[in-house]
């Protein structure tokens, strides 16, 4: 073995453990110049190099040290799972990396916070929560829950992931559901009435008798949705995508569907006498029976 000659330019090979890596003096000493593994190659301290293949010999497991190369290039903190980030952790404390270490600490906490707001919680633990004055369930995960039959009015649950949950027959009236995940949700029978579902995905949800009078729905996501026979009175779905649902026998008096997309819509029976279907593209959507006294179908496609 040879003594390492420093050279602030001059490429570096580097066997960590067994792993070999390619580098340059530049990397392992600009970014964290006061950590232990710049002090190794400053030039200040004499290290053994093998003289066949110039490889400097550092025994500690090189797994990670990629990783540590990748921060001392770019300063992005790696991606990993939490037993990797203990074992990454443990490197960059052994060669004295702070912002490294600074960084997997952020993370870690990060991830620890969005994990007690994904905590799933119990159809108890709603009922005690809407016993408050004003409650919130804005982005928390609530996927699957059964909370039918619940008084759930004036509830914000905007940016929520509500799949498949089960809202049969609850009061949701003047509820908040804006930029929801509710593919699937059952809303059988619920009060939705003055609901805000605007930019909602309730692909595949079950709405079929429910009360939406006055809900804005619009821009929302309502593809293979099923209303039938729901209350859509003066309901907002300016371009709402209702591609395949079933409205039939839907109360749609008034309501404004500027936009909408109706491709394979069943309407059959619906009631659709004052609403609003300019320009709206009709070839396709199933209208026996229904009514369209005083609907303004300027520039419709039928």
């Amino acid at each position: 073995m040879k003594e390492f000659q420093s050279d602030l330019s001059s490429a570096l090979r580097l066997n960590i453990g067994g792993k070999k890596f390619w580098t340059t003096i530049d990397t392992v000493t600009q970014r964290e110049p006061d950590s232990m593994l710049a002090a190794m190659f400053s030039g200040r301290h004499t290290l053994s190099q093998d003289p066949n293949n110039g490889y400097v010999f550092v025994d500690r497991d090189g797994k990670h040290f990629r990783h540590i190369l990748n921060w001392l290039r770019d300063g992005v903190v790696p991606t990993l799972e939490e037993a990797e980030y203990t074992e990454l952790l443990r490197e960059a404390e052994y060669y004295q990396l702070l912002g490294l270490i600074d960084g997997i600490q952020d993370d870690l906490n990060k991830r620890k916070e969005e994990e007690e707001l994904r905590t799933e919680l119990t159809r108890t633990d709603i009922i005690k929560c809407i016993q408050s004055e004003r409650v919130r369930f804005r982005g928390v995960n609530l996927s699957g829950i059964d909370l039918s039959k619940l008084d759930l009015s004036f509830v914000d649950f905007s940016y929520a992931c509500l799949k498949n949950v089960f809202f049969s027959r609850a009061n949701l009236q003047c509820a908040k559901f804006r930029d929801v995940d509710a593919e699937g949700a059952i809303f059988h029978n619920a009060t939705l009435r003055e609901c805000e579902f605007t930019g909602a995905n309730l692909r595949g949800a079950l709405l079929a008798g429910t009360n939406l009078q006055s809900a804005n729905l619009q821009d929302a996501c309502l593809v293979g949705c099923s209303f039938c026979g729901a209350d859509l009175r003066s309901a907002h779905l300016q371009n709402a995508d209702l591609t395949n649902a079933n409205l039939e026998g839907a109360n749609l008096e008034g309501a404004n569907l500027k936009g909408a997309k109706l491709n394979s819509a069943k309407l059959k029976n619906a009631n659709l006498q004052r609403a609003y279907l300019r320009h709206v593209n009709l070839r396709d959507t199933d209208l026996e029976g229904a009514k369209l006294d005083g609907a303004n179908l300027l520039g419709a496609i039928r």
